[in-house]
């Protein structure tokens, strides 16, 4: 034990986090990864950015007999523009999504989310492959890849599947994700038309601390200047994140009025599920949630008039 002091004659007996046993691999392509994966019957885990797996096998909630880095597999590096919209490779860095072109206008919320997750350090190191995979509550990035209509790239021996991100995280730390595949990309349609995004997140302090409740916004609109789509999504104020399907329809079809906003944001804090804990009581989030889904919903829309960055 380490004896840690806390103020004037106060010690604390802290357990040395040490790391148990095991081998690592460092496959140069995504299908010798696949092949580890599949050859390691349930005790392989993937390395990428390591901000969550580290802490794991420290605490000793993992002892996997294989870890596997994906370092090496650039082919899960790749951010371009395709057919249809963004490929985004699964260890993109959170400070590569913060300052991405790519995602300037309609994919603004992705850029935010990203650039909301931790301190530089953490950014530099968190992809956002293992922010979706590790399916926390607080996720960043799972919002606004919601709001954009993101679907997940799986890939295994057995071949490459895709699936919406909507309905992949089922409750914390569980995904529909099979113990062979490795996400190895996500896919963000084209922003369409005039579209705009943002998202906004509440933290005790302005830095490295966990999100207390999150929202991230999209809308499209027609050629009226009216609602066609709108989405949005929730952090840290449920078992996952969630949609707002309420508010989402109070929005479509009507014209983009604060006093509309207001009241889809009165229906996002009725969707959230939060709980107390040591960062904020229940009611308080729920009361962020209204606060930052009438923020978020504001800023979507000056980007979606060509009025925000």
């Amino acid at each position: 034990m380490i004896e840690l002091g806390c103020g004037v004659g106060r010690l604390h007996r802290v357990a040395p986090m040490i790391l148990p046993r095991f081998e690592l691999a460092r496959p140069a392509s995504l299908a010798e990864a696949c092949a580890l994966l599949r050859e390691g019957g349930g005790e392989v885990a993937l390395l990428a950015g390591g901000t969550d797996l580290l802490v794991k096998l420290k605490r000793q909630e993992r002892r996997p007999r294989l870890v596997v880095s994906l370092a090496r597999v650039e082919e899960l590096r790749r951010r371009e523009r395709a057919a249809g919209g963004l490929v985004l490779g699964a260890l993109a860095t959170m400070s590569e999504l913060a300052g991405d072109p790519l995602l300037a206008g309609p994919h603004a919320a992705l850029a935010e989310g990203a650039g909301a997750v931790g301190g530089p350090l953490i950014r530099n190191r968190a992809t956002v492959g293992g922010n979706l995979v590790s399916a926390r509550p607080c996720a960043d990035t799972a919002p606004p890849l919601l709001v954009l209509g993101a679907r997940l790239e799986l890939v295994s021996s057995r071949g490459v599947r895709s699936e919406e991100l909507d309905g992949f995280i089922l409750a914390p730390g569980v995904t529909r994700i099979a113990p062979d595949e490795v996400l190895s990309a996500i896919r963000v349609p084209a922003g369409e038309g005039r579209a705009g995004s943002a998202y906004l997140k509440a933290t005790r302090r302005a830095a490295m601390e966990v999100t207390t409740a999150g929202v991230a916004a999209s809308l499209l609109l027609d050629a009226a200047g009216k609602i066609a789509r709108a989405r949005i999504a929730l952090a840290s104020v449920g078992p996952v994140p969630l949609r707002a399907p309420a508010a989402e329809a109070l929005l479509v079809g009507e014209a983009p009025e604060p006093a509309r906003f207001a009241r889809a944001a009165e229906l996002a804090r009725d969707a959230a599920s939060p709980i107390d804990d040591h960062r904020a009581t229940a009611a308080y989030r729920r009361e962020a949630v209204e606060v930052l889904c009438r923020r978020a919903l504001a800023a979507a829309l000056a980007r979606a008039q060509g009025r925000g960055a």
